[in-house]
């Protein structure tokens, strides 16, 4: 296993890097790097941007729009984007449906989704979690019943992330419950303006729109929008959360973020020095980088085993605990380089008005709260690991 880059492999984070300075709008990049909130038209703008240049779904194979880049050129292009501050390119459709649908979904499903996806035609969100069945997905209670050549759904779905933006949701829902739970779920693409959909928000402590409750009331689906097999959603599901899990480790934008850390803490005086030369404060910066440093190798390493053919599997939970508790430290520890001056809720900075005092950033330590909850919890990952990894 090399985990050092190849001359060619630097040459081409060259080259992407050179890319991203001719053609990162400023003010999305300002938004970005300053922690700024990002809206609807921010990352429609830049996924046409990147689907126009062909790097929207670097993943996807060659027919379908992907580059044909190696998983370690993937990587590399993933720090570039992270380092120039780039919005991301949302993660429900490209990363998350998309793969399902390549894998599981019919040649008309492909034909008529993947090309809306690649554009950001349609904006996509994710049906999962519902009240009283989030770590134990399992027990969802969403109900799609057959009725000839549609299934008819009722049921609720909460921490719907952008949702109020979005054009399609991909669902599981249960189709048989006389089985046992994990086999009785299927997994249906869902139209937004469908009838009988209601999405409402729900407010976080950062005081954004961020998360929703979906309902169905007797909303109508083709049954022609049901993802492989009927009942075998359970399997879909973890296929998808694989792919979610590793790429919620985000090193890149942790890394870039450790750096505004240290700049940050380096102009704050203590005892007229730098708060960075403070001994505790430093020990504390230091103990998370060598976290970080240790989570990038074990990036890695899984970018090393892709690139011999094995899927993300178990060490996708690690990537998971790890890198959600990385990036929350961050955000603890710029909170506790700038004191109370971190506390007021400036909305209008936050969305894009420019100020001279530094940014708020409770708002930003507030959000990152969930990354330990999302996408699995991190106690339910630990478990994963105990029995797939340790044999526990």
């Amino acid at each position: 296993m090399d985990l050092n880059y190849s001359a060619q492999e630097r040459a081409f984070g060259a080259d992407v890097r050179a890319w991203l300075q001719a053609h990162l709008p400023a003010e999305l990049q300002a938004k970005v790097l300053n922690h700024r909130r990002l809206g609807r038209e921010d990352y429609v703008r830049w996924h046409k941007i990147m689907a126009a240049q062909g790097w929207a779904a670097p993943n996807w194979p060659a027919e379908w729009g992907g580059t044909g880049w190696t998983p370690t050129q993937k990587h590399i292009f993933d720090e570039e984007c992270a380092q120039a501050g780039t919005p991301p390119i949302l993660p429900f459709g490209v990363s998350m449906v998309a793969p399902v649908i390549l894998r599981f979904g019919s040649e008309a499903q492909k034909s008529y989704y993947l090309p809306r996806i690649y554009d950001c035609t349609d904006w996509w969100c994710q049906g999962y979690s519902e009240p009283g069945a989030g770590s134990d997905l399992a027990s969802l209670k969403t109900r799609a019943e057959r009725q000839g050549n549609k299934y008819v759904v009722n049921g609720q779905k909460t921490w719907t992330t952008l949702g109020q933006h979005a054009d399609m949701i991909f669902c599981l829902v249960r189709t048989d419950p006389g089985r046992k739970k994990q086999e009785g779920i299927s997994f249906l693409l869902i139209d937004m303006k469908s009838a009988g959909v209601t999405v409402r928000p729900i407010m976080t402590m950062d005081e954004d729109y961020e998360v929703n409750e979906v309902f169905f009331d007797n909303v109508e689906v083709p049954a022609a929008n049901l993802v492989g097999e009927e009942n075998k959603g359970w399997t879909y599901a973890k296929y998808l959360l694989g792919h979610e899990r590793t790429g919620i480790a985000a090193v890149g934008r942790s890394k870039r973020e450790l750096l505004f850390l240290k700049r940050l803490a380096a102009a704050q005086q203590v005892n007229g020095a730098s708060l960075l030369r403070d001994p505790r404060y430093a020990a504390k910066v230091a103990e998370l980088e060598i976290e970080l440093m240790a989570l990038e190798m074990t990036v890695l390493r899984v970018v090393s085993g892709q690139a011999q053919g094995k899927g993300p599997g178990p060490e996708a939970s690690l990537l998971k605990v790890k890198g959600t508790e990385v990036q929350q430290r961050l955000t603890e520890l710029m909170v506790e380089a700038i004191g109370p001056r971190a506390l007021p809720f400036h909305l209008e900075r936050l969305d894009g008005a420019e100020g001279d005092e530094i940014d708020p950033l409770a708002a930003y330590y507030f959000n990152f709260r969930k990354t330990s909850i999302y996408g699995g919890s991190n106690e339910i990952q630990k478990n994963i690991m105990s029995q797939m990894i340790l044999g526990l």
